[in-house]
């Protein structure tokens, strides 16, 4: 960042803006009788979750190496994309800035808050133009820059993070969706250094709890502050954070899976090779990949016709489909299917 420190790039009424704070939460207790919060006392689920997620923040800390005030929770990756965009960028005054094409929900959600959207045209290998990002930064009003690396949905991972950092005078907010699939280094590694840094990470891809709707986003203690001061109170239930907290205690599962996706991955690259109606696939880091294909229409009617379901990109990216990575099973259909069309 170039001049500005955080506080100038908040919003005055968030800074103004006093958290709701669950006392029972941010207190001890050893055997508390808990009348409260207006809870049923009976039931299998009947008191409200952790407002805090203290066990969950305490292990991620421990695996990241950071400090707990240094972690958010929300209820998705999306839930952080909001609250952010909503800390930082006064509506109608005030934009994001996005790579064209990546992820739609950061122009979502700045379009709900009445946000301006610019888009950083990538190049035909998907790469950014430094001067062209050097360009578009001038704008005044803009206030975030997301930039997603791996990049969904073109899969390559963005070079020189720091360039971003040094020469955006806001918030730059790195999503590492995919970094578990990449071998890239996390910009976790940057947190001290730059105090205009969000990281956003999730456990919907390569930790395989999609369902469980948890993302963290990793930043300064001061910018962690105004997100749980603007985040619902019980943003996270109590089931997630008791499933994710089990999870993380067993990393030799979570890399068996990865690599399992990895070796998938490698045997769906060699088995596009020559198939007929695939014109190009572009490489990725992420457990997908982007795939132009001859007569794109015909083709993704032929797999939904089958139930394979894709993520069909264009008119945005011409011609082409995001597919992930399933399990063989699933692989073997898809391959089965494109051979013969």
């Amino acid at each position: 960042m170039k001049n500005n420190s955080i506080n100038t790039l908040v919003r005055k009424n968030i800074l103004e803006l006093r958290p709701y704070v669950s006392f029972r939460d941010h207190n001890e207790f050893n055997s508390p009788v808990m009348l409260d919060a207006n809870e049923s006392p009976f039931g299998e689920c009947n008191r409200y979750p952790d407002s805090t997620q203290k066990k969950l923040k305490n292990k991620l800390a421990e695996l990241k190496n950071i400090s707990p005030s240094q972690i958010a929770v929300g209820n998705g990756s999306d839930e952080l994309i909001d609250l952010i965009i909503k800390i930082f960028c006064e509506p109608k005054k005030d934009a994001i800035l996005m790579m064209n094409p990546s992820f739609a929900m950061y122009g979502f959600y700045a379009a709900i808050n009445e946000n301006k959207v610019l888009k950083l045209d990538l190049n035909e290998n998907f790469e950014i133009v430094k001067n062209d990002f050097l360009k578009i930064a001038e704008d005044p009003s803009l206030k975030v820059f997301f930039l997603c690396s791996p990049n969904n949905p073109t899969g390559n991972s963005i070079d020189d993070i720091e360039f971003y950092l040094q020469n955006f005078n806001g918030i730059v907010v790195v999503d590492e969706a995919y970094i578990e699939f990449s071998g890239k280094k996390s910009s976790l590694e940057l947190l001290d250094q730059y105090s205009n840094l969000i990281v956003l990470q999730t456990f919907s891809k390569a930790w395989g709890f999609a369902g469980a709707r948890v993302g963290m986003a990793y930043a300064s203690g001061e910018i962690i502050r105004l997100i749980n001061t603007v985040k619902a109170p019980y943003n996270v239930n109590v089931l997630s954070q008791e499933l994710i907290v089990k999870t993380l205690n067993d990393e030799k599962r979570f890399q068996e899976n990865v690599n399992r996706i990895l070796e998938e991955r490698t045997w769906l690259q060699e088995q596009f090779e020559g198939i007929a109606c695939i014109s190009k696939v572009f490489s990725t880091d992420a457990n997908f990949f982007l795939i132009r294909m001859e007569n794109v229409d015909s083709v993704y009617t032929r797999m939904l016709e089958e139930e394979i379901l894709t993520s069909r990109r264009d008119p945005a990216i011409p011609g082409c489909i995001r597919i992930n990575v399933g399990n063989r099973e699933e692989n073997e259909k898809l391959i089965n299917l494109l051979k013969g069309i």
